[in-house]
């Protein structure tokens, strides 16, 4: 008895030592068709180099005026439409690697718990995309954009508040990485502002203002860090 108490001990310590897996991207390749034209507009018109790498989800691919707005910096758009972090990682190499940008403008999360993760498996899955981005990418700053609410999605209001408060505390404690708050400024009156197209999920370009000088103010500074071969 005491045998199988001992070893029932050992593997209980073992599971609490593990750390939690990121949650997995959905099943099947759906993505492909985009990570596809990604690689053929590579091969049409080399990527510059060390810009500034947009990654993320729809409101990354939506942002058409994104050129534009964060001019005169050079900017790489790689959102691809209903991204998780996880499928953000699982693609690391064909939307973040390949193109050894000067910063990483990233923004994910929101589909990731409106597919049931919760809010510690959508850190966790940061965290791996982190530690991606180290080994392949060195000290290159990381900008963190806010989960960011919606009247579709406004009952998970407060998960995504509490993913984007691990983040911003990671972002206070990591020197390449940091967190842009534009959920704050998307909400008036104790609800999300008229920002949205019909879907009440995508924001429209009144929603675009909003993040523009939000996140062009973030970028000003000099980060902590650089990446590596980017003066």
């Amino acid at each position: 008895m005491t045998r199988r108490l001992l070893f029932a001990a050992i593997v209980f310590a073992a599971a609490c030592a593990t750390p939690v897996a990121p949650y997995p991207p959905q099943a099947g390749d759906r993505f492909a068709p985009e990570i596809a034209a990604f690689a053929a507009a590579d091969a049409a018109h080399a990527p510059p180099a060390c810009a500034a790498l947009f990654v993320g989800s729809s409101s990354i691919r939506f942002w058409s005026t994104l050129a534009q707005d964060m001019a005169p910096r050079v900017v790489i758009n790689r959102g691809f439409g209903g991204a998780t972090i996880a499928d953000v990682n699982r693609y690391f190499e064909e939307t973040v690697a390949r193109y050894r940008p000067r910063v990483i403008v990233f923004y994910a999360g929101e589909n990731d718990l409106s597919n049931g993760a919760r809010p510690d498996e959508v850190v966790e899955a940061f965290r791996a995309f982190m530690a991606m981005k180290r080994r392949a990418l060195g000290s290159t700053p990381v900008y963190f954009i806010s989960v960011k609410p919606s009247p579709l999605r406004w009952a998970q209001a407060a998960a995504q508040g509490d993913v984007n408060q691990a983040i911003a505390a990671m972002a206070a404690r990591e020197r390449d990485l940091e967190f842009i708050d534009v959920a704050s400024a998307m909400v008036e009156n104790g609800a999300p502002r008229d920002i949205f197209i019909f879907d009440d999920l995508h924001m429209s370009a009144a929603g675009y203002a909003i993040w523009t000088p939000i996140v062009r103010a973030a970028l000003e500074p000099p980060p902590p860090t650089r990446a590596p071969g980017c003066s």
